[in-house]
C-alpha cells in the first residue's frame, strides 16, 4: 500500500506543477510580431512641372543689338532669315544690330532631309511651301563725315 500512496502523492504534486510549467494556449494568440502595414497607392502625381517659356522674344519692328535672342522653340516654328542665327536648341538670335521682320518666304528643303522625302512627295504637282521666317535688317550707321577737302 506504500508505493500507492507515494504514487497517489506525486500526483498531486504534479497536478499543482502541471498549471506553472505549461503555457497557456491564450498567451500564444497574444505574441505580436513586428510587420509593416501596406501603403495605399496614389495617381496623378506628375504634370505640376511649370511651363519652359518658349515662343518670340522680340516683335516685328523691334530694334535689336547682335546676340539679342529673337525666339525659343522647342520644334522649328520659325526659321532663321537674314542675320539671324540658330543654336544648338533651336534659339534664333541676332547676328547683327537691326529691326526684326516676321516674313513668310518660300521654303525649299535640302535635298536629302527627310522632309523632302516625306513632305514633298506627298504634296500635289506645282505646290509651294511657305514657312515663317525671322530676319534682322541692319541699321546702317547714318554718319556725319566731311571729306577731308572740305575741312
Amino acid at each position: 500500500g506504500r508505493s500507492v500512496v507515494k504514487g497517489h502523492r506525486w500526483k498531486k504534486t504534479f497536478a499543482c506543477v502541471r498549471p506553472v510549467l505549461s503555457v497557456p494556449q491564450t498567451s500564444l494568440a497574444a505574441v505580436r510580431c513586428a510587420s509593416k502595414k501596406s501603403g495605399g497607392s496614389s495617381k496623378n502625381l506628375g504634370g505640376r512641372s511649370p511651363g519652359k517659356r518658349y515662343g518670340a522674344k522680340k516683335v516685328e519692328g523691334a530694334y535689336v543689338h547682335a546676340g539679342n535672342i529673337l525666339a525659343t522653340q522647342r520644334l522649328i516654328r520659325w526659321h532663321p532669315g537674314a542675320h539671324v542665327g540658330m543654336g544648338r536648341n533651336k534659339t534664333l538670335y541676332a547676328l547683327e544690330d537691326g529691326i526684326v521682320r516676321y516674313t513668310k518666304e518660300v521654303y525649299v528643303p535640302p535635298p536629302r532631309s527627310s522632309e523632302s522625302r516625306e513632305v514633298i512627295c506627298s504634296l500635289p504637282k506645282g505646290a509651294i511651301l511657305y514657312k515663317t521666317f525671322i530676319s534682322v535688317i541692319p541699321t546702317t550707321e547714318v554718319g556725319s563725315f566731311k571729306l577731308v577737302t572740305m575741312l
